[in-house]
C-alpha cells in the first residue's frame, strides 16, 4: 500500500524551514520537492527527499506511485524581483508548476477518493493600487479589492488563486460525472515576511529583513524605498502557524478560498530605527529605486484579515515590538554570533 504523507515544495526556502518543523512535531510524515538538496540538518526531519522541478510530470508521476499524498504545501515559486527581470521564467514556475501541482493533487484525489487539501501562499503582490494617494484612501484592502498586479508575480498568484477555485469548486465541469471537489484548495495572501533564520531570498518587501541581517554582520545597508513606506509584515513564525492552521481548519468553517493575513505595518523609518536601537552603530541609508519603489507603492498600507480571524481562529502572536525583542534580534545574534 502507498503511505500517507505530506508534501511539500520549495521546502528549502524562507516558509519552508518551520513549516518542515511544524510538521515533524505534528508527526506527519513528509516528503519534500525542491530543486536543490535540503541542508542535512532539515534532511534528518523528513521520510523521503526528492530533488528536482515541479515541471518534471515524470518526476510527479513516480511521487503518485510510490505516495497517497493527504496534504500539499506548495511553496516553490520565483520571487518578485527576479520574476521582473525573467518574466517567461517566472510564468513557467510560478503558472506551469502550480498548474501541475493542482493536476497531480486532482489525480491523488480521485485515487484516493477523498480530497487532498492544497495550501498555497500567495502575496500582496497580487494587489495594485494606482498612486499613493489612492494607496493611503484604501487603508486596511479586503481580499476582492483592487485585484490588477502591477507585477509578473503579482499576476502568476493571482491567476494560480483562480486556478485553486477552479480545481475545487468547477473541474471539468462539462464532464458526465463530477469531478470537481478532489482538491481542497487553500489560500493565505501573506504580506511581507521577516525571517530570522533564513536570509532574504529576492522579494521586493526584503528590505526589512535586509536591514536586520546586514545590521547583525557590521555590514552597511542602503534601502531601496524611501523612508515614509509602509506595507504590512508578519514574522515568520506567525506565517508558519498560519499555514498550519489553515490546513487543519474544518473546511464547513472556511467561508472563501483566499485569506488576507496581517500582523503589523511599520514604515521603512520606523524599521530602520528598531534595527539601529537594536544594533547601535549600524549604518543603515535610504537611497530609493525608482523601479522597485514603484512596486511597493501599488501594494497596500495594510490588509483586512478578518475573514481569517473570524473563519479559522488566525491570530499573530508577534506585534512589531515583539517581533524585534523576543524573536528577531535574540535570534539573528546567536544565528551570526555563531558563526564568529
Amino acid at each position: 500500500m502507498r503511505k500517507p504523507v505530506v508534501l511539500v515544495t520549495g521546502a528549502s526556502g524562507e516558509i519552508g524551514h518551520g513549516l518542515v518543523e511544524g510538521l515533524t512535531r505534528q508527526l506527519r510524515p513528509i516528503i519534500t520537492l525542491d530543486l536543490e538538496p535540503l541542508d542535512p540538518g532539515m534532511g534528518r526531519l523528513v521520510h523521503r527527499e526528492f530533488t528536482g522541478s515541479i515541471l518534471d510530470t515524470n518526476l510527479l508521476e513516480r511521487l503518485l506511485s510510490e505516495f497517497e499524498v493527504e496534504l500539499v504545501f506548495h511553496l516553490a515559486a520565483l520571487l518578485s524581483t527576479r520574476g521582473e527581470f525573467t518574466p517567461m521564467t517566472a510564468h513557467q514556475v510560478n503558472v506551469e508548476g502550480t498548474l501541475h501541482l493542482l493536476e497531480f493533487a486532482q489525480h491523488e484525489g480521485e485515487s484516493h477518493g477523498r480530497p487532498v487539501v492544497f495550501v498555497y501562499p500567495s502575496s500582496i503582490a497580487a494587489y495594485g493600487l494606482t498612486d499613493l494617494e489612492s494607496k493611503a484612501r484604501a487603508g486596511r484592502v479586503g481580499e476582492d479589492e483592487y485585484n490588477v498586479p502591477t507585477t509578473m508575480y503579482g499576476c502568476n498568484k493571482l491567476y494560480c488563486e483562480h486556478l485553486g477555485r477552479y480545481y475545487d469548486r468547477n473541474y471539468k465541469q462539462l464532464a458526465a460525472e463530477p469531478l470537481s471537489g478532489r482538491v481542497d484548495f487553500r489560500c493565505l495572501r501573506f504580506p511581507g515576511l521577516i525571517s530570522a533564520v533564513t536570509a532574504p531570498s529576492g522579494g521586493t518587501s526584503d528590505y526589512a529583513p535586509e536591514m536586520l541581517h546586514a545590521a547583525a554582520q557590521g555590514e552597511p545597508y542602503r534601502c531601496f524605498v524611501r523612508p515614509d513606506t509602509r506595507i504590512p509584515f508578519m514574522a515568520m513564525p506567525d506565517a508558519v502557524e498560519a499555514v498550519l492552521k489553515l490546513a487543519a481548519a474544518p473546511r464547513q468553517r472556511l467561508s472563501r478560498s483566499v485569506y488576507n493575513v496581517g500582523a503589523f505595518n511599520p514604515s521603512a523609518a520606523e524599521i530602520r530605527d528598531l534595527v539601529r536601537s537594536a544594533f547601535p552603530g549600524s549604518d543603515i541609508g535610504f537611497e530609493p529605486d525608482l523601479k522597485r519603489q514603484r512596486i511597493v507603492d501599488s501594494w497596500p498600507e495594510d490588509v483586512d484579515d478578518s475573514a481569517a480571524r473570524r473563519d479559522w481562529g488566525f491570530a499573530p502572536r508577534y506585534d512589531l515590538a515583539r517581533a524585534f525583542s523576543e524573536y528577531l534580534v535574540p535570534t539573528i545574534r546567536r544565528r551570526y554570533e555563531a558563526r564568529t
